[in-house]
């Protein structure tokens, strides 16, 4: 009925991470924000590490508290990011 959590692969993850990532940055753009403005608007003090995440690069992400501020930045649905 349910897949064991085993069945997920590391880069099905990766993939959904990186998805979840470019949707952020094509909303975060199309609104005309800065990486540094956005980071600062959501209480991460570091516009390399914001940018890390949308680029998913050395194992960044975003989280859940991260989207839904971002969202609220925004004026969006968090649905917008898995869209």
């Amino acid at each position: 009925m349910y897949e064991s959590i085993n069945s997920f692969s590391e880069d099905e993850i990766l993939k959904f991470y990186e998805n979840i990532s470019k949707r952020v940055r094509e909303l975060r753009e199309s609104h005309k924000i800065s990486q540094l403005d956005m980071a600062l608007s959501i209480d991460i003090k570091s516009a390399a590490f914001y940018s890390n995440c949308e680029k998913n690069k050395y194992g960044k992400h975003f989280n859940l508290e991260h989207l839904y501020k971002i969202s609220k930045i925004l004026n969006i649905s968090l649905n917008e990011f898995f869209i």
